[in-house]
């Protein structure tokens, strides 16, 4: 199911096709990052770089040079080291860059100071995502700055830097059919995992218990790691939208909502249920719960090629909005309270983001000062919700503390849309049969 060689190519030749001729971009792998003392991190690729190669190492260093006729790509990457590897795992070395992944050509990653320059050297742009490493800034600006100094011997250094960012995170927007096949896979999983949390649940467990068992099934099934801190807020933590302490004990008549899923192969999925710790959802617990849910059903029917970007979001609000108006917890007409905005006393966040490579993907979301337009390969959540504060006097007490969040990730299609997380329950009744089963 691994993207292939070939789709690696494709991209950098469709990158390369949007540079300016006489150009060069320059991408640094990611750098391994410090946990403590003299332990890091497991290893995660900057999704640049990955996109373009697929190569998983640190310490790398990828260029793109269109129309040079020795090599249009080039690797710089750790040498093979019997000795390293035997502590730390394979490296593909060299050879391997140009083997395995396709480079044209491939360096040791010591050499780069006496290599990248001359590739530099006559170009008359560089693309490159200033500010995003400063160590690595100071690299390139040494690079440029070398050739500069050598004005004297009729050395060109380029005139100008232009952002990598736009060319290639358009490219990234629009998902392949092998990557939406990775997404599917990792939003199965994740959904495998919201099920079996159900499942699992019981009044008086942790928070944290949950947790361990979403990242135990995301394990268990080939997705090692989570594609982001997992969110796990019983009461009225579910009121605290990136709560990740997950250390409360989970108390009968709470609701708990979680927010979590995978990453699979680089590609990550995104999905949040809302369901009650004792199996049985309380009038006021599903009164809030169903609007919620119809502002996401409604919105993932405006996820379709040629609506704007916006019109889910505005969908999701209208929906809210009728919804606490009709239970008393908003007063005045519904244009006015969408034209005050007084509505975000409940509902703060807009209805999603694209994801792909990175849960919070890259990719324009107006374009000329307009909201874009969706097209089939777009990828983005669908995530509404209202959250009541322990501490909001405003309301009755018996809406305090209420927290739903409802959260599926769509494919645009041709004539509509796919719901890649549609595995996991979400109405009412279904969440209360499935935690019947084990709550007798």
């Amino acid at each position: 199911m691994a993207i292939k060689a070939e789709e690696y190519a494709r991209r950098r030749v469709r990158l390369m096709e949007l540079m300016e001729p006489d150009s060069i971009s320059i991408i640094a792998a990611a750098p391994e990052q410090l946990r403590s003392n003299d332990t890091f991190f497991p290893f995660r690729q900057n999704s640049d770089f990955y996109y373009l190669s697929g190569f998983n190492e640190p310490d790398a260093v990828l260029v793109l040079i269109p129309g040079r006729a020795e090599s249009e790509f080039v690797i710089f990457c750790r040498e093979k080291n019997a000795d390293k590897e035997a502590w730390d795992g394979h490296r593909h070395g060299p050879e391997g860059a140009c083997r395995v992944f396709g480079a044209d050509d491939a360096f040791p990653i010591e050499d780069i100071d006496d290599i990248l320059p001359g590739l530099i050297e006559g170009r008359t742009r560089i693309y490159y995502a200033m500010g995003r490493d400063v160590s690595f800034d100071r690299h390139v600006m040494e690079w440029v700055n070398t050739i500069r100094s050598n004005n004297h011997a009729g050395s060109t250094p380029p005139g100008e830097f232009q952002e990598l960012d736009h060319l290639l995170h358009e490219l990234r927007l629009f998902k392949s059919a092998g990557e939406i096949k990775l997404m599917q896979k990792a939003a199965e999983i994740s959904a495998a995992a919201h099920v079996k949390t159900m499942q699992t649940c019981q009044p008086d467990m942790y928070e944290y218990q949950l947790e361990a068992t979403l990242q135990h099934q995301f394990a268990m099934n080939g997705a090692r790691f989570a594609a982001y801190n997992s969110i796990v807020g019983s009461g009225s933590n579910a009121c605290v939208l990136h709560y990740v302490e997950n250390q409360k004990k989970m108390r009968s008549g709470e609701l708990v909502l979680i927010d979590a899923a995978c990453e699979y192969q680089n590609y990550a999925s995104d999905i949040s249920r809302t369901f009650p710790v004792n199996g049985s959802f309380s009038p006021e617990q599903k009164a809030i719960y169903e609007i919620v849910l119809q502002a996401n059903l409604k919105a993932i029917d405006e996820v379709k090629p040629n609506n704007h970007w916006d019109k889910p979001h505005e969908v999701s609000v209208n929906v809210i909005c009728e919804g606490l108006l009709e239970l008393g917890l908003l007063e005045g007409s519904l244009e006015e309270i969408i034209e005050s905005g007084s509505y975000r006393q409940f509902y703060m966040h807009r209805v999603g983001h694209w994801i792909g490579l990175d849960v919070h993907d890259v990719g324009d979301y107006r374009v000329a000062d307009h909201w874009r337009l969706l097209e089939p390969g777009m990828v983005m959540t669908i995530e509404p919700g209202i959250y009541i504060a322990p501490n909001d006097y405003s309301v009755e007490e018996k809406w305090r503390g209420i927290g739903v969040r409802i959260e599926d990730d769509v494919v645009v299609t041709k004539t509509g849309n796919q719901v890649l997380s549609k595995d996991v329950p979400k109405t009412t009744l279904d969440i209360e049969a499935l935690m019947a089963g084990h709550m007798l």
